[in-house]
C-alpha cells in the first residue's frame, strides 16, 4: 500500500459574502478532490487539542500521529532542525519574522500592517537577517535566514517560555498591547525588536522596495520560543518509509526530526505562487525511489487566508487540486497497485480574521481497495460535518489510514 497525503494549509474557511455565501472549498473548482470524496470515508477531525494555539505546528505533528500534548516543543526548534542548525540542549531557538510597521508612530504604537512584508523574497530577507546578525549577534546570540519572512535566532539560555503575541493575529492592530513586557522578562527582547526598526526601516534592500511599490520588512518580531525537540521515528512507529514535501522550514523540520526523508522542490515559495507542478512531480519521484508515505504540504491557501485575498485563496485550492492531487492520483493508478489518499487542511485559516482557528477541519481518506459510497458530491467545511464522522483526536487519525 502506498499513501499519499496532501495537506492545503489552512483551507477551511467560513461562507464569504464575496463569493456568493460560500466558502473557498464550496467556489473552488476541485473535481479530483470531489470524485475521490464520493468514493471514500469522509468526516471532520480535530487537529489541534483544546487550550493549545491553533499553529501549524500542532496541527502538523497531529496529522503525523504525534501527540501534540506530549511532543509540541514550538515551532521555531523545529525550523531551526530544518535549517540544518545543531541546537545545543542549552539553546532557546525563537522565530523571527520580518514584519512590515507603520513608519508614522513612534514604535509602541506603531501598526502591524503586514506579518509577511509583502512575502519578501528570501534573498531580500537575507540581507536583512546579515544586518541583524551584525548589530546583535554575540557569542551567545544568532540569527539564521529561512524562507521568505520566517527566519530564526538561536539564543544561549535563552527563555523558551516567554508567551510572545503571533504577528499573524494582530494584522492592523496597533503593536501597543503585544509587545514583550519588560514587568514580565521581555525587556531584552522588546529592545531587540525597537532597535531592529531603527537598523532595518532604511535599509537599502527596504528602499528599494519602496521604490517598487512594495512594504518594507521594517522590523524583526520574535515568537514561539522552545528547546530542542525529538519525536519518534516515524518508521519506527508504522514500519513504513515516508517522505515530507513542503516550502515551509517546520512541516520539513516535523518530517526531519522523525526520521522521514525531506525532498526540497525548486521554486516551491510557500505562497499561492509556488511551484505546484514540481510538488507533484517530487511525490511522484518519491514514489518511484521507494517511499511509502508522502506527505505534501501547501502553504498558499493558508498565507492567503492571512491576507484576505478572497480570489487567490480559491485559486490556491483549485491549483492544489488540479497540479497536485490529480496527477500524483493519475500516477498511483497508473501503477496497478494499492493506495490511499487523504486529503485535508491542518487548521482553518479564516478569511474573516486573518489567522488561524481551532475548529475540526473536513477531511476524506480514500483507499483504491476499499472504496465505498460517501454519499458525498462535493468536498466541504458542510459536507463533511453531515456525515457525522468524527475524530476528536487528530492523532489517531492515521491509524484509520494505516491499519485498516
Amino acid at each position: 500500500m502506498k499513501y499519499l497525503v496532501v495537506i492545503p494549509d489552512g483551507m477551511a474557511d467560513e461562507r464569504v459574502a464575496a463569493l456568493g455565501d460560500r466558502t473557498p472549498m464550496e467556489a473552488a473548482v476541485k473535481p479530483c478532490m470531489d470524485e475521490l470524496c464520493r468514493h471514500a470515508e469522509v468526516g471532520t477531525v480535530l487537529n489541534v487539542p483544546a487550550g493549545m494555539v491553533p499553529e501549524s505546528d500542532t496541527a502538523n505533528m497531529a496529522i503525523l500521529s504525534f501527540d501534540p500534548k506530549v511532543y509540541s516543543r514550538g515551532r521555531s526548534p523545529l525550523e531551526a532542525l530544518s535549517m540544518g542548525l545543531d541546537m545545543q540542549p542549552d539553546q532557546t531557538a525563537y522565530r523571527c519574522n520580518v514584519v512590515t510597521l507603520s513608519e508614522d508612530e513612534d514604535y509602541d504604537h506603531k501598526i502591524m500592517l503586514d506579518h509577511s512584508a509583502d512575502e519578501i523574497t528570501t534573498e531580500e530577507a537575507d540581507q536583512l537577517i546579515k544586518a541583524l546578525e551584525a548589530h546583535f549577534g554575540t557569542e551567545f546570540r544568532h540569527f539564521y535566514t529561512g524562507v521568505s519572512y520566517r527566519h530564526c535566532i538561536l539564543w544561549k539560555d535563552g527563555n523558551d517560555t516567554y508567551e510572545f503575541s503571533r504577528p499573524h493575529d494582530i494584522i492592523g492592530q496597533c503593536i501597543c498591547d503585544y509587545l514583550p513586557s519588560v514587568e514580565n522578562g521581555g525587556e531584552e527582547f522588546y529592545r531587540l525588536m525597537k532597535e531592529s526598526y531603527e537598523i532595518l526601516n532604511h535599509h537599502p534592500v527596504n528602499e528599494a522596495r519602496r521604490a517598487r511599490g512594495l512594504k518594507p520588512a521594517n522590523s524583526a518580531w520574535l515568537w514561539s520560543p522552545g528547546k530542542k525537540p525529538s519525536l519518534p521515528n516515524f518508521k519506527d512507529k508504522w514500519g513504513i518509509d515516508g517522505a515530507v514535501i513542503s516550502a515551509v522550514d517546520l512541516i520539513k523540520g516535523i518530517g526531519l526530526c522523525a526520521g522521514m526523508r525531506s525532498i526540497d522542490v525548486e521554486g516551491a515559495t510557500g505562497n499561492v505562487h509556488t511551484n505546484y507542478d514540481g510538488k507533484a512531480q517530487a511525490a511522484i519521484g518519491a514514489f518511484r525511489d521507494g517511499a511509502d508515505f508522502v506527505y505534501v504540504h501547501v502553504e498558499g491557501p493558508d498565507e492567503c487566508g492571512h491576507r484576505a485575498e478572497v480570489e487567490n485563496k480559491v485559486r490556491a485550492i483549485e491549483q492544489i487540486d488540479q497540479k497536485i492531487l490529480a496527477p500524483v492520483y493519475e500516477y498511483l493508478k497508473s501503477t496497478g497497485e494499492a493506495f490511499t489518499v487523504v486529503v485535508l487542511p491542518d487548521h482553518p485559516t479564516p478569511l474573516r480574521i486573518r489567522t488561524h482557528s481551532s475548529d475540526p477541519v473536513p477531511y476524506f481518506i480514500y483507499n483504491s481497495e476499499q472504496e465505498k459510497e460517501s454519499g458525498v458530491t462535493s468536498f466541504s467545511e458542510a459536507t463533511a460535518t453531515a456525515t457525522g464522522a468524527y475524530i476528536p483526536n487528530g492523532y489517531t487519525l492515521l491509524e484509520r489510514v494505516i491499519r485498516k
